[in-house]
């Protein structure tokens, strides 16, 4: 798919999303998407969440710094525009999430109930940003195996209403606009110089650097839900390896990179 058709997949979730809103039935499809994931164990939810969080995504993509910096530059940008858009809108609409109109006894909610702030749901525009932006940087040949990226983004946008974070429409609006992040940090990334790409080079510099904030953040803050303790410890681990053969790529000659 190239760029030009791709432009257009947001709005069938945005669609999606007007038909939800007019019918009347998103309070119903909740309660039922809600009830119904319970299937799973709460531990799995909280996973697929942890997937949205910012500083939990990070880790995990943080190896491409070292082999394929590209596609980590527009999973950054893309991460950052993410933050902008999620951190400026949910003020700024100031919808209530499910906690803060029903009763809290109604449905399933895991952690400490959130009550403001719900449309977009911010991981899911996050992990749909990035998703989109490693799967669009990609060049074409290469991506198959990377449509695996939207079942896990997919995965951590129903994880919202399982929890009882978010409404479904918050999760189809997030995801919109996170296809349309990740595709405009992707155009960005693309036009990076090979040169600037190389782990003896600024950019990945300070990457490495951002790695290092990262680290401290997974080791002194719970994100989101205490189940995902032990994926901030795989994050950790992952942090620590890459900065190591960061470090140790900086004595080899730029010829070897």
């Amino acid at each position: 798919m190239n760029f030009g058709r791709a432009w257009a997949i947001p709005l069938i979730p945005l669609s999606l999303w007007l038909i939800l809103i007019t019918s009347g039935k998103e309070l119903e499809l909740f309660l039922w998407l809600n009830h119904a994931a319970q299937v799973l164990p709460n531990w799995a939810w909280a996973w697929f969440t942890f997937l949205g969080n910012g500083w939990g995504i990070f880790a995990l993509c943080f190896p491409l710094v070292l082999y394929a910096p590209r596609q980590l530059c527009a999973a950054l940008i893309s991460g950052a525009l993410a933050a902008v858009i999620s951190l400026s809108l949910k003020p700024l609409i100031g919808l209530p999430r499910p906690a803060g109109v029903l009763s809290q006894n109604s449905f399933h909610i895991l952690g400490d109930p959130l009550l403001h702030h719900a449309l977009p749901s911010g991981h899911t525009l996050t992990v749909f940003s990035v998703a989109s932006a490693l799967f669009f940087s990609t060049p074409q040949p290469k991506r198959n195996l990377l449509i695996v990226l939207f079942v896990l983004a997919i995965l951590t946008g129903i994880s919202r209403n399982a929890v009882g974070a978010h409404w479904p429409g918050d999760v189809l609006v997030g995801s919109a606009l996170g296809i349309w992040c990740g595709l405009i940090a992707s155009r960005w990334a693309l036009s990076i110089r090979d040169a600037q790409l190389s782990p003896t080079n600024l950019v990945p510099r300070v990457i490495a650097i951002a790695g290092f904030v990262v680290l401290y953040v997974l080791q002194t803050t719970v994100l989101d839900f205490p189940h995902n303790q032990i994926l901030q410890y795989i994050g950790s681990a992952i942090l620590v390896i890459t900065l190591v053969l960061f470090v140790l790529r900086q004595n080899k000659p730029q010829a070897d990179v």
